[in-house]
C-alpha cells in the first residue's frame, strides 16, 4: 500500500501515513516478510472499510429521521395555522431552501412561535369560558354544583370565535356588575362599622347571607334582591349605633380633659388614654380606627372620669404645693429671696376656706410661675456673668495658695500640670477687672430699666462689686508695699557690701532671702491681722443671706488677697508678677 499521509509538522499530530511509515520501520527492523506485511495491510484496509460502512449507515438513518421530522414539522405548522385562523402568518417560509437541517432550522422559529400563540389562545378561551360558566351558575343559583374547567375546542381557536365568547361574557357581566358592586359596598360598610364598634363582623354579615363572609370569594357572594335589602337595613342600624356611641364618648372625654387640666395630670398618664381622646372633635364619618367606639373603651372612660372626680378634692393641696415648689425653684435659680412658709400658709388657708374654685387657684399660680420665669429670664445674663466672676475668684484663690507653696517648682508628680494651670489662671485673673466693670455696667442698666435694685440672695450686687473692687485695690497696694520693702532691703545689703568691700558668693544666693524674709514677714503679719478683722465684720453683716455657700464663695477672694503678706516677699508671686528667675 502506497503511503500518502505523513506527519503534519504544523499541527504536531500523528497521521495515518506517519503511523504506516512507523510500522514499516518496525517491520524492517524486525525482518518481517513481505507476505506477512501484505496480510497485515489487507487487514487494516478491511477494518477501515467496515468503519466507513458503519458511518454511511448511520448517516442514512439520520437523514431518514431528519426527513420525517421535517415532514412532521410542516404538517404541524399547517395544523396550527388552520386552528389559529391566521393564514398570513409572517414567520412561515414559503419554500425553505438549503439542506434538510437548514429547512428544519428555518421552520423551527415559526413553529415555536405558533405553539406559544396556541397556548396563549387556549388559555384565553379557557378563561373566557370559565367566567361565562361561573356567571351563569351564579345567575341560575347553582354555582356550587359546577366543578372543573370547561373543555376548549382546539380545532377552532380563531379570533373570530374568541370574540363571540367575549361578547357573550360582556353581556353576562353587565347583568351582574351592578348587583355585585352594591353587595360589595354594603359588605365593606358592615366590615368597617363592625371594626369601629368592635362587633363580630362574621356573625353580623352571615345573618344576612352565609356567602357574604370575607373568607368566600368576591364572585361567590349572593346578589339577590333579598340579600341587597337586608344588607341596607344592617348598615343603617350600625350607623345609628355608631353615632350614639361617639356622642357619649365625646362627652366623657370632655370631662376627662377638664379633670386632667385641673389636677395637672402628667403627660405619661394622659398618653394612656390617647386612644380615647383622639376622637374628641371628630365627626361620625371621620372615626374609622378599629375599636375606637368599643363598649369596653366607653366603659373605661366612664370609670376614669368617676375615679378622677373622687380624687379631685384630695389632690388640690398636692397640686397647689407642687406649683409652689416650682415657683420656689425658679426664684432660687434666679437668686431671688422669698418667704416660702408664708406662701404655703396662704395656700392652705385659701383651700380650707373653700371660697375659691380649684381651677381658679391653679390658674393664678400658673400666672405667678409665668411671671417668675419672665423675671428670671431678664436676670439670666447678669447671673451668668456673676457665676463666671465667682469662678474666676476661686481660681485666683487657688493661684494664691499655689504661689505660697515653696515646693511648687520641684520635679514632683503633677507639678507640670499645676504649672500649666497656674499659667492659665494668671491669664484669667488679668481679665477679672474687665469682668467686674462689665458686670457693673450691666447691673446698672438693668436697675435703670426695672427701677429696682438688683439683689443677689437679698444682697445688692453693686455693693458686692464695690466691696470687691475696694479689697482688690487694697491688695494691690499691699503688693506694692512689699515690693518696695524688698527693694529697700536689697539696697541696704548692697550698701553693707560696699562698706566692707565684700560681695556675696554666687554659691550662696539664698543668704539674702534669709535676711530679708523675717523682716518682711514681721511687717506683713501686722497688716494681715488688721485685714482679717475687717473681713470678719463684713462677713457678720452678711450672715442674713440664705445661701451660706455663695457668701463664703463671694468673700473667699478678699480674704486670700491679704493673706499673701504672711509669706516671705522673696517667695511671693502674684497673679500678674513674673516668676523670679533662679540664680
Amino acid at each position: 500500500m502506497e503511503v500518502t499521509d505523513s506527519q503534519n509538522p504544523l499541527l504536531g499530530e500523528t497521521t495515518c501515513g506517519s503511523l504506516l511509515q512507523k510500522l514499516q520501520e518496525i517491520w524492517d527492523e524486525v525482518g518481517e516478510s513481505d507476505e506477512e506485511r501484505d496480510k497485515m495491510l489487507l487487514l487494516i484496509e478491511q477494518e477501515c472499510l467496515d468503519v466507513y460502512k458503519r458511518k454511511v449507515e448511520q448517516a442514512v438513518k439520520s437523514r431518514t429521521q431528519l426527513l420525517q421530522a421535517l415532514s412532521d414539522a410542516k404538517l404541524e405548522l399547517s395544523t396550527l395555522v388552520s386552528a389559529l385562523g391566521d393564514k398570513s402568518f409572517v414567520g412561515i417560509p414559503e419554500k425553505p431552501p438549503g439542506t434538510i437541517k437548514e429547512q428544519l432550522r428555518a421552520i423551527a422559529p415559526a413553529l415555536e412561535q405558533l405553539w406559544k400563540q396556541k397556548e396563549e389562545r387556549v388559555k384565553e378561551f379557557s378563561d373566557v369560558q370559565s367566567q361565562i360558566q361561573k356567571i351563569c351558575g351564579e345567575i341560575t343559583g347553582n354555582a356550587g354544583e359546577q366543578t372543573g374547567a370547561p373543555a376548549v375546542d382546539e380545532s377552532d381557536l380563531s379570533l373570530k370565535k374568541l370574540d363571540e365568547y367575549q361578547l357573550k361574557l360582556q353581556e353576562l357581566q353587565k347583568e351582574k356588575s351592578d348587583r355585585l358592586h352594591k353587595v360589595l359596598e354594603f359588605v365593606s360598610s358592615v366590615h368597617d362599622l363592625c371594626a369601629v364598634l368592635r362587633m363580630d363582623f362574621f356573625s353580623t354579615v352571615t345573618e344576612v347571607h352565609p356567602s357574604l363572609d370575607d373568607s368566600t370569594g368576591v364572585q361567590s357572594k349572593s346578589i339577590s334582591n333579598d340579600t341587597l335589602l337586608r344588607l341596607a337595613k344592617t348598615v343603617s342600624a350600625l350607623n345609628e349605633d355608631k353615632k350614639q356611641r361617639l356622642h357619649k364618648l365625646q362627652e366623657l372625654v370632655t370631662q376627662l380633659i377638664d379633670l386632667w387640666n385641673l389636677m395637672d395630670t402628667p403627660e405619661e398618664e394622659r398618653r394612656l388614654f390617647d386612644h380615647v381622646t383622639c376622637n374628641i372633635s371628630s365627626s361620625v364619618d371621620e372615626v374609622t380606627v378599629p375599636g375606637a367606639l368599643a363598649l369596653d373603651l366607653i366603659e373605661q372612660a366612664e370609670v376614669e372620669v368617676e375615679r378622677l372626680d373622687q380624687l379631685k378634692s384630695s389632690r388640690m393641696k398636692e397640686l397647689a404645693f407642687k406649683r409652689q415648689v416650682e415657683l420656689e425653684e425658679i426664684f432660687a435659680r434666679a437668686h431671688i429671696e422669698i418667704d416660702p412658709e408664708a406662701a404655703r400658709e396662704k395656700i392652705m388657708a385659701v383651700i380650707d376656706s373653700g371660697n375659691v374654685e380649684p381651677a381658679e387657684l391653679l390658674a393664678d399660680m400658673d400666672n405667678q410661675i409665668a411671671k417668675a420665669k419672665e423675671e428670671a429670664l431678664t436676670r439670666k445674663e447678669i447671673l451668668d456673668r456673676v457665676e463666671k466672676w465667682m469662678s474666676a475668684c476661686e481660681e485666683e484663690s487657688w493661684l494664691e495658695d499655689y504661689n505660697r507653696d515653696e515646693n511648687r517648682y520641684n520635679a514632683s508628680r503633677g507639678a507640670h500640670l499645676n504649672l500649666k494651670r497656674a499659667e492659665k489662671v494668671r491669664i484669667l485673673v488679668n481679665k477679672i477687672p474687665g469682668m467686674v466693670d462689665t458686670l457693673v455696667a450691666k447691673t446698672r442698666a438693668w436697675e435703670e430699666d426695672h427701677g429696682i435694685s438688683f439683689t443677689y440672695d437679698s444682697v445688692p450686687l453693686l455693693a458686692m462689686l464695690d466691696e470687691y473692687a475696694m479689697l482688690r485695690q487694697e491688695r494691690e497696694e499691699e503688693k506694692r508695699r512689699l515690693r518696695d520693702q524688698k527693694k529697700f532691703g536689697e539696697l541696704q545689703n548692697t550698701e553693707q557690701e560696699a562698706i566692707f568691700s565684700s560681695r556675696p558668693s554666687p554659691a550662696r544666693p539664698s543668704g539674702t532671702k534669709k535676711v530679708v524674709g523675717p523682716r518682711a514677714n514681721g511687717g506683713a503679719n501686722g497688716t494681715h491681722s488688721r485685714r482679717l478683722s475687717l473681713n470678719a465684720n463684713q462677713n457678720g453683716s452678711r450672715s442674713a443671706a440664705k445661701d451660706g455657700k455663695r457668701d463664703s464663695m463671694r468673700l473667699a477672694a478678699p480674704v486670700n488677697y491679704v493673706a499673701i503678706s504672711k509669706e516671705d516677699p522673696a517667695s511671693h508671686v502674684s497673679g500678674t508678677d513674673p516668676v523670679p528667675p533662679s540664680p
